[in-house]
């Protein structure tokens, strides 16, 4: 059975055709399409909802023709995508305003307003976070949490508010333009916090603490339910044939948790793509709310992804290619040759990847990236491998984190763009002290994971542990403990960098935050 299942990422769109039976996945071919992610200067981040479609139609249509695949033999579709992104749809699923991306921070004063006053603990209202932990298990602790930004709409543009029909995620607009159907998939509404996870549906009492109208909410699936079949017009747009099974589809965090085979209890899988996060399987809901590390809702019943998030890892890197030397660099191939050329620890060179805010282990929308301890001998080699390194030290302060409340087993995946670099792998292993194994289509472990609930929602497969085994590991790299105790030293350093300059953040950055 041939399926196309998508990964719509920060900045790129990632489509993947595979062949998939109850023995095997195999990945037939790929695409990759780009757009822009839209900085604005007061903290908000956008996206046109136009664009993850124009690459959804262009992706398909390159991989049937890549491939000699007729558009009859693809059986179903589906989405893994970027979460917690707000998209405002009138009745007819037509957007109203351009999407508010998870790394926006203009809702800061809504989140205070909501969630931050009263009596509070650590800037948070006790008595609703109580509730939310008894009716979620999770609360939203974040100013970048979507609830937040919906409500910054409603006072901020109160004309587009009162044509809202439904607020959607990503994955929602698309899988609505193509079925005509408004639905959420069960991890995506979990991680908007305001679903009663014994029920499985929403909860008005914790809409009415932040303030959310439940006719703007759409139904809740399954991530393996069919929404439905893929309506004559966008059919034609996409290249495929009318009535192809549309599948509910979840996160990215979901989607690569199964696309990496870290999916049984311990199992982690670090990823780095625009984002980045380190995630690890449980079978018991767990909640870490002081570090902002939340337990998610899985593909199957009684899964949990344990995850801990880094907003802006790939984004660093991609900073760097771009801004550093004396022009941008020609190739990534190029930047990391300069970064391997100086030694572990980047001669001095401390950076923080925190270049858009920061959501775990600590919250601050203020926080920005640091070079830090810079020399007059020091030279952008040092600096790029810098970058490299922060992101991989922050992944080990996440992996850290994890582990005061969860056991992690000791090999961990690592997939996104970043893993297909075998230096950021090397220094990732040397950080942590772990062995890494990279699957073989990194890049691909969203859609790959989109496909596995293709053959779920088709009855290929029962759940998505059967899949385990069908990805297989390319390369397997292990720490050099030289690099190691280097690492370790500078560590405590790297951490230190938040709580020395937190003052200094809020007093630079907080004026950004007035809408």
């Amino acid at each position: 059975m041939k399926v196309i299942g998508y990964d719509v990422g920060t900045t790129g769109f990632k489509a993947g055709l595979f062949d998939i039976s109850r023995s095997d996945i195999k990945f037939i071919c790929g695409a990759v399409e780009h757009y822009p992610l839209i900085v604005l200067p007061n903290g908000g981040t956008e996206q046109n909802p136009d664009d993850w479609w124009r690459a959804m139609c262009r992706s398909t249509k390159y991989l049937l023709q890549k491939s000699g695949t007729p558009k009859e033999e693809i059986k179903g579709i589906a989405c893994s995508a970027q979460c917690c992104t707000l998209v405002m749809v009138d009745e007819n699923g037509n957007a109203l305003r351009p999407a508010m991306n998870i790394m926006d921070t203009r809702a800061t004063d809504q989140h205070k307003r909501l969630f931050n006053s009263g009596l509070a603990v650590a800037g948070m209202n006790i008595p609703k976070l109580l509730q939310f932990l008894k009716i979620n298990n999770a609360a939203p602790v974040s100013s970048k949490d979507t609830v937040y930004r919906y409500n910054w709409v409603r006072e901020n543009e109160p004309e587009i508010f009162k044509r809202t029909y439904k607020w959607l995620d990503c994955k929602d607009y698309l899988n609505a333009r193509a079925t005509g159907r408004m639905a959420t998939s069960m991890d995506d509404a979990y991680v908007q916090f305001l679903m009663d996870i014994k029920t499985n549906d929403y909860s008005k009492r914790l809409c009415d603490l932040v303030n959310v109208d439940m006719e703007h909410l759409p139904e809740i699936l399954k991530s393996t339910d069919i929404v439905g079949e893929l309506l004559p017009g966008p059919a034609e747009e996409l290249g495929l044939e009318p009535g192809t099974a549309v599948i509910s589809g979840g996160t990215d965090v979901s989607m690569c948790q199964v696309g990496s085979g870290a999916i049984l209890p311990g199992d982690v899988d670090v990823n780095s793509g625009t984002s980045g996060w380190v995630c690890t399987a449980i079978d018991t809901p767990t909640i870490d709310i002081f570090h902002s590390i939340g337990g998610l809702v899985g593909v199957t019943p009684g899964e949990y992804y344990y995850m801990a998030d880094c907003e802006t890892a790939g984004k660093c890197m991609e900073w760097c290619k771009e801004r550093l030397s004396n022009t941008p660099f020609d190739s990534y191939d190029i930047m990391y040759s300069v970064a391997s050329q100086t030694p572990a620890g980047s001669n001095g060179v401390i950076f923080s990847p925190w270049m858009h805010g920061n959501r775990c282990p600590f919250e601050d929308a203020n926080t920005r990236g640091v070079f830090f301890n810079v020399d007059v001998d020091n030279r952008s080699g040092d600096l790029c491998r810098a970058v490299l390194e922060g992101v991989c030290m922050h992944f080990r302060w996440l992996l850290e984190t994890e582990e005061q409340k969860i056991k992690t087993n000791e090999v961990m995946r690592f997939t996104g763009g970043s893993a297909m670099t075998p230096l950021v792998a090397q220094i990732l292993s040397d950080v942590t002290g772990r062995p890494v194994e990279v699957t073989e289509e990194p890049r691909q472990v969203g859609a790959q994971g989109a496909a596995v609930t293709i053959g779920i929602g088709l009855g290929v497969y029962k759940t998505t542990q059967e899949t385990k085994d069908f990805i297989r590991v390319a390369n397997t790299y292990t720490p050099n403990m030289k690099n190691k105790d280097v690492y370790d030293r500078i560590f405590p350093v790297f951490k230190d960098l938040y709580n020395d300059n937190k003052k200094s953040f809020a007093k630079l950055n907080a004026d950004l935050k007035m809408n």
